[in-house]
């Protein structure tokens, strides 16, 4: 069956209501709710798009603080006539969480475990919940929900349930379906309805359970003949739940339990209250299998013969991501550790169970069978579980390389899931291969290979020929499928790109009774209409986010002049080499700043809660306006016009970005490389230049220009912390917090106190280094410098007598160089060129003589290996940033090489470590633990935690003291109250003035430390 591209006539769930039933829609919401109702234009956009190529304004969005206010908010937009569409973490593939409907987001309030029977192994919980959270509460009770999906640090139950999710152990435990044995949940018409089994089931749900009974069985030759028979089918209605057509059957006993209906159903059926799971004990032991391949033809054709030993997972990793994986430092020794020679696709096979003594057999028989099918001496044998860790992260992270391509074009999903028996599963891809290369783009191959389903993505633009392409590709692949007896949707659902080949999957008469299932749950398709039952066509350029010029409202940028250079990502990319053009000939009207901000693919990694540091205004308010993802949405809405004309400068553009606190977090922690701190360095540029600076932004930034003269008055200006109401005064007219302390002026800076004889002159340290002794530049920034001298001398003293030639760079009027930060932080980037360059200037003649550039303070230093080299300044910043190294860097690297063996003695007590938001973004944290671990007997513990919540002048303003003090209470503070007897080690100011201000505990900088314990 051929179907058609997209038409002029517009589906369901993608119009919009009139305006003034929108505006009824808000008044009712703000009126009877207690949940924050947000329709103005940056909210409707942020909950515009998913993770899929789609965008669909929404009327508004509720975000409900208790079940009354869902349950009401569906009885308002029933009167009203507007849809509803349920939302979790928003990060869908296929568009299932777009549509012009009112968005209830449960991710905010609605995330609690309601129950846990830990002897019956379930749980009941609410949709919101999001997997790690929930898997985290389980694994005292030696028990896990084990759907796995690779999303798992910010996918919602609610929206794995929607969706039928799987992962990558589903060959062991089954799909979302297989592991649900109940859900609550409200009908269209605000009935709140139980489903479970059959036996269980109230009048309502058994009237329900009846409709679908008789349509199975009206329909069972159908079914018979047209459902995909495997495991990996989550295409339409669980129809099959009364004539089980799946590999796995969706119950042990082959009972019927009507929950499963809805599982799947990308709330077009009902909204989900909550869910009750079927937990599994967690397995205590794992061994690992890497099996080599020479060809990725035999790893495909192998799969079916290694699944039949038993494994928990068989995941696939291609030539390409191994590739991409060798040439990340940080992945690099993972996977050298996983290959033999050079093989063009791996299988890692999971054995897993009570005992690993019991596990080791299977991996030898995975090493027999190899041999057997003529591969002997292809298994990487992997029983440790530290190194099998590291190796599934690299799985993960591939993925996030291959989205991270720059250019226009993109890997798009829309086949990326179809899903066959194994035993074609060569043949599959091998006819899939051919179809990308003819139409000029490949695809890279990973995941499922127990199960049958790789994920693939070609590369495709959108905005030019990609809509034809997906199309002509889709045509070719679903061919494939149908010859192969697979299903076309094997795992991320329908939405907006696969809801058309419902009926060519499953012919017309069982898409009608999906019809009839909807039309009898959701009778007028109130919920996410658009969506299994007449969805649009995936080709529909008006709904791709990058609309191609043929569609009603094309994409385009607004001209910006942007004041930080972003041609590195002015580009376009080969969509089959993925090699790009040279920087700046991308086309951007924006100079690459709009292709940066593009970069956001909305996969929603920002909303995470692990070790990392991305996203600390998130962590703490849980709002979308304040997510990497959130900023970038309406940075790009704002820069292509869809907010107006002057949206990119404008008030709701400042309360977006406000919260950013710069951390950097996401520069290292996103998968695609959204840099939110350096876009909001841009973005204030442009602000200010329309606003003006404030006086506490011209204090804040000069602050490096009068610190020598003000420290000459350091006891007069320390009364603000002393002198009763000097401090409320400060806040009324600086906006500077009363319950702040204000770092410590005082006259005996380094520049006043240091010892001469420790320093040398610039001639001296190049002449060492020329002649091979050990040098260094010591670079004193305005804080370690004026505020805690302390820090810097002690720093000159561990390499003094360490045996360095120690420069510092100063100005020939004896004041000291400064890196532009402060400057950066309030928008004066034309100031903070003029500094930075003027500092480069210094230290370029050391850094050709090959002198490495020591810094104190993370974010001073880290500027010269950052923002100093898109500020215009030349090659001469490129050689400075190469010989920047933070203190711990350089002594680290220094020990490694013998040239730095101090002799130290025992701390005596326990080493507590808090890392810079900027060490971490820039992997400066493994160095500091490396030099503590020289001081004999320490065992420096890292306390996992996100910004202390400083992040420079950003927790001194009133505006932002309780959300810093939020973000330190995360996890740092309490931290440091649990190890009252611990030395704390804190290299950043604002760190260590969080922990004195909120912990009322010194932290010191690791230089003082080496210093106080040299022998």
């Amino acid at each position: 069956m051929r179907i058609e591209p997209a038409s002029t006539l517009q589906p369901a769930g993608t119009t919009l209501p009139p305006n003034e039933t929108c505006e009824a829609l808000a008044r009712r919401l703000a009126a009877e709710t207690e949940g924050e109702v947000l329709f103005d234009a940056g909210s409707r956009g942020r909950y515009a798009t998913d993770a899929s190529i789609y965008q669909i304004m929404p009327a508004g969005v509720l975000v409900p603080r208790t079940e009354r206010d869902i349950a009401t908010a569906i009885d308002i937009a029933r009167d009203l006539k507007v849809p509803v569409l349920p939302r979790g973490g928003g990060t869908s593939q296929c568009g299932q969480t777009t549509g012009a409907a009112l968005v209830i987001d449960n991710s905010k309030h609605f995330r609690q475990v309601l129950a846990l029977d830990a002897e019956a192994r379930t749980a009941t919980v609410e949709p919101g919940i999001v997997l790690d959270h929930l898997n985290a509460q389980l694994k005292p009770h030696g028990l896990w929900y084990p759907v796995d999906v690779s999303t798992s640090a910010q996918a919602t139950l609610g929206g794995m349930a929607g969706n039928n999710s799987c992962g990558s152990r589903s060959i062991a435990y089954g799909n979302m379906v297989h592991n649900v044995l109940g859900a609550s949940a409200w009908l269209s018409d605000g009935e709140l309805v139980d489903f479970g089994p059959l036996a269980t089931l109230g009048p309502r749900a058994s009237a329900i359970a009846q409709h679908v009974h008789a349509l199975a069985r009206q329909h069972r030759g159908e079914i018979a003949e047209r459902w995909p028979k495997v495991m990996r089918r989550v295409a339409g209605y669980n129809l099959d739940i009364f004539d089980n057509q799946s590999e796995k059957p969706y119950t042990a006993d082959g009972s019927v339990n009507l929950a499963h209906l809805l599982i799947g159903s990308e709330g077009t059926l009902a909204y989900t209250r909550s869910l009750t799971l079927k937990l599994s004990e967690l397995p205590r032991a794992k061994v690992l299998g890497i099996v080599n391949f020479p060809s990725f033809h035999k790893a495909m054709d192998s799969a079916q013969h290694i699944v039949k030993l038993g494994p928990t997972a068989v995941e696939l990793v291609d030539r390409t991501m191994i590739e991409l994986a060798l040439a990340n430092p940080a992945f690099r020794p993972t996977v050298e550790t996983a290959l033999i020679g050079k093989p063009e696709a791996i299988l890692l096979v999971e054995f897993s169970g009570a005992d690993k003594a019991a596990l080791l057999p299977q991996l030898r028989q995975l090493v027999e069978l190899m041999g057997d099918l003529g591969m002997p001496g292809s298994v990487v044998e992997m029983p440790d579980e530290a190194p099998q860790k590291n190796l599934w992260e690299v799985r993960k992270a591939g993925l996030n390389i291959m989205m991270s391509l720059k250019g226009d074009g993109k890997p798009v999903s829309f086949i990326e899931d179809c899903a066959v028996p194994l035993e074609h599963l060569a043949e599959y891809t091998d006819g899939l291969t051919e179809v990308f290369a003819k139409y000029g783009s490949r695809g890279t191959w990973y995941a499922h290979a127990s199960v049958g389903t790789l994920h693939v993505r070609p590369i495709l633009d959108m905005r030019t020929d990609g809509a034809a392409k997906m199309r002509a590709i889709a045509e070719e692949a679903s061919a494939l499928v149908r010859k192969y007896k697979g299903a076309f949707s094997g795992e991320h659902g329908d939405g907006l790109c696969r809801g058309e080949w419902i009926e060519w999957q499953f012919g017309p008469a069982i898409n009608e009774a999906f019809r009839a299932i909807k039309n009898h749950l959701d009778p007028i398709h109130l919920f996410n209409p658009g969506k299994i039952i007449d969805p649009p066509k995936m080709d529909d350029g008006a709904l791709f986010r990058f609309a191609p010029a043929t569609a009603p409202r094309p994409y385009k940028r607004i001209p910006l002049t942007p004041v930080l250079d972003w041609s590195a990502w002015n580009v376009q990319a080969d969509p089959v080499t993925e090699v790009t053009t040279a920087p700046g000939t991308g086309g951007d009207v924006t100079g690459g700043f709009a292709k940066a901000v593009e970069m956001c693919n909305n996969n929603g990694h920002c909303r995470k809660f692990d070790a990392g540091t991305m996203c600390p205004s998130y962590r703490v308010t849980r709002d979308e306006q304040h997510l990497t993802r959130g900023r970038a949405n309406t940075l790009r809405l704002a820069v292509s016009g869809q907010l107006g004309p002057d949206a990119f400068t404008s008030e709701a553009m400042h309360d977006t970005m406000d919260l950013c606190v710069g951390c950097k977090g996401c520069k290292r922690d996103c998968p695609t490389g959204v840099d939110m701190a350096k876009m909001k360095v841009e973005f204030l540029a442009h602000y200010k230049r329309k606003h003006g600076h404030t006086l506490k932004d011209k204090l804040v930034a000069r602050l490096p220009d009068y610190a020598r003269t003000a420290s000459r008055f350091a006891a007069l200006l320390n009364l603000r912390n002393t002198v009763p109401g000097a401090a409320w005064l400060g806040e009324k007219l600086l906006g500077i917090s009363a319950r702040r302390s204000l770092p410590t002026w005082r006259s005996d800076t380094f520049w006043r106190s240091r010892d001469a004889s420790l320093f040398s002159s610039r001639d001296d340290a190049i002449a060492a280094a020329q002649s091979g002794r050990k040098a260094a530049v010591l670079f004193v920034d305005t804080f370690n410098g004026t505020f805690e001298a302390e820090n810097a001398l002690a720093a000159a003293r561990v390499l003094h007598a360490a045996g360095y030639v120690l420069h510092t760079v100063e100005k020939g009027d004896g004041g000291h160089h400064c890196c532009g930060r402060t400057y950066l932080a309030t928008g004066m980037v034309d100031e903070a060129k003029e500094k930075a360059g003027a500092l480069i200037d210094a230290l370029l003649p050391l850094a050709h003589a090959g002198i490495a550039i020591v810094g104190l303070e993370p974010s001073c230093l880290l500027t010269l290996r950052d923002e100093a080299l898109v500020m215009g300044l030349g090659d001469k910043a490129v050689t400075v940033s190469k010989q920047a190294l933070l203190f711990e860097e350089f002594l680290a690297r220094e020990a490694k090489a013998g040239r730095f063996a101090p002799s130290l003695k025992p701390a005596g007590q326990p080493i507590l470590l808090h890392g810079h938001c900027h060490q971490k973004a820039f992997g400066a944290v493994p160095p500091i633990l490396e030099v503590l671990r020289l001081i004999p007997e320490a065992k420096p513990e890292l306390i996992e935690s996100s910004c202390c919540g400083m992040a420079g002048s950003f927790g001194y303003e009133a505006s932002h003291y309780e959300v810093s003090m939020q973000m330190a209470e995360a996890a740092l503070l309490p931290a440091v109250r649990k190890s009252p007897d611990a030395i704390v080690v804190a290299d950043g100011t604002s760190c260590r003035h969080q922990i004195a201000d909120g912990a009322q505990r010194e932290a010191v900088h690791v230089a003082r430390l080496l210093d106080r314990l040299a022998a």
